[in-house]
């Protein structure tokens, strides 16, 4: 019986038998086109010094040509010979989280993640990296390559995949569903923080007030309240900001750029936003409820200002004084008290004021408007607390005021 290894198979398998013409050859010429003895003889007559693959359970599998028919064993062969070398599908395996790998280098890559290590380092900025194809990805922002360009807006990108989110804004291909709303989005990461609306978790909390956002973002932006940064300055006046996006919004004031109007008042807006606020005026929607008092607001941040009230919460404090305040608005206008700012000024008469709401009462003493009007002798005056004061003349007394006398505005 001839023996016959996987190896020997291997070397043999695309090799037909040989003819006549062919047999003779190798008669004539036995060292040509390889031998087919079995590693037993090989051993045994000591010609090939070369480590021999001999048919035991612990090396390779062996094949009894005299069983099968020549051709179940070619095609038998074929298989070991395709199979032969594949690895497992996932024989590498991380012992510090249990994720599984069908290769060594992607494990090794991977326990990097555990280690910290970042052996590939950026030689323009420093920055490091945990694989190379991260750093040659992260050297196209300095070189200024953008090798994906956007056929429909011209816009370009570094990334492909930063490229493939970008064409869902044209196609308007939103894949990631919310389960609990049905809203759709374009990133994955869009979805994400949508999902926190729905299971009210705020992860991200401020440390001076312990207010908590479901956003990073939110957050940084709103630590700006509290170190008072304003990066974002206006070139034609000077005023700061803490956003870029307001900045933006605030640039409307100077070119005079409205391009929202109001279709009942024909009352225009630099932002559509403004504009569908604005219409709540007139339709008298008032969609935010409060859950304590039962009343209403049409916005949402009159309504988040309101509940201040019931909860006493005042995250606004004042770094001079101390004092606290539940709007950032009316910190702000605090804190003119002790900068001496005043920025709204007079145009008649030059003097300034640190209100806006000061500045309109005096006004009235250079036009002469005088809307606050007694209801008993008719007297009008530009200020409702002269007013107050003038009616006591009326029933002489300074208390209950409100029961005997209507105040009115015209």
């Amino acid at each position: 019986m001839e023996v016959k290894t996987e190896h020997d198979i291997d070397v043999h398998l695309d090799r037909s038998e040989p003819n006549d013409s062919e047999a003779s050859f190798f008669t004539r010429h036995p060292h040509e086109g390889g031998s087919i003895k079995s590693p037993k003889e090989t051993c045994m007559n000591g010609s090939d010094t070369r480590l021999q693959y001999l048919p035991t359970e612990t090396n390779k599998r062996t094949f009894y040509k005299q069983d099968k028919p020549n051709n179940e064993m070619f095609a038998e062969n074929n298989f070991h010979k395709f199979h032969k070398g594949k690895k497992a599908e996932h024989p590498c395996n991380c012992k510090t989280c249990g994720k599984s790998f069908n290769r060594t280098s992607n494990l090794k890559i991977h326990l990097r993640v555990h280690s910290g290590e970042r052996p590939y380092k950026c030689t323009v900025c420093g920055k490091s990296f945990s694989q190379s194809s991260t750093l040659k990805s992260h050297m196209t922002i300095h070189n200024g390559e953008r090798q994906h360009k956007c056929t429909s807006c011209g816009k370009s990108f570094v990334h492909s995949s930063s490229f493939k989110i970008h064409l869902r804004i044209h196609n308007g291909e939103c894949p990631y569903k919310c389960t609990s709303c049905g809203k759709t989005f374009n990133r994955s990461s869009t979805l994400k923080s949508h999902m926190t609306i729905h299971n009210g978790e705020r992860p991200y909390k401020c440390i001076n007030c312990g207010k908590c956002f479901d956003r990073s973002s939110t957050l940084k932006t709103h630590m700006i309240i509290h170190n008072e940064e304003r990066p974002y300055k206006c070139t034609s006046c000077g005023k700061s900001f803490n956003r870029s996006p307001t900045l933006k919004r605030h640039m409307t004031i100077h070119n005079g750029e409205r391009l929202y109007k109001c279709t009942i008042c024909e009352k225009s807006f630099n932002q559509s936003s403004n504009l569908k606020k604005h219409m709540r005026i007139h339709n008298g929607e008032c969609p935010y409820t409060c859950s304590i008092c039962g009343k209403s607001f049409n916005q949402s941040g009159h309504l988040k200002s309101h509940l201040r009230i019931h909860n006493g919460e005042r995250p606004y404090n004042c770094i001079v004084c101390g004092k606290s305040f539940n709007q950032s608005s009316i910190l702000k206008t605090h804190m003119r008290i002790h900068n001496g700012e005043r920025p709204y000024k007079c145009t008649v008469c030059g003097k300034s004021f640190n209100r806006s709401s000061t500045l309109k009462s005096h006004l009235r003493i250079h036009n002469g408007e005088r809307p606050h009007k007694c209801t008993v002798c008719g007297k009008s005056f530009n200020r409702p607390s002269t007013l107050k004061t003038h009616v006591t003349i009326h029933n002489g007394e300074l208390l209950g005021l409100g029961e005997q006398v209507l105040f009115s505005q015209d």
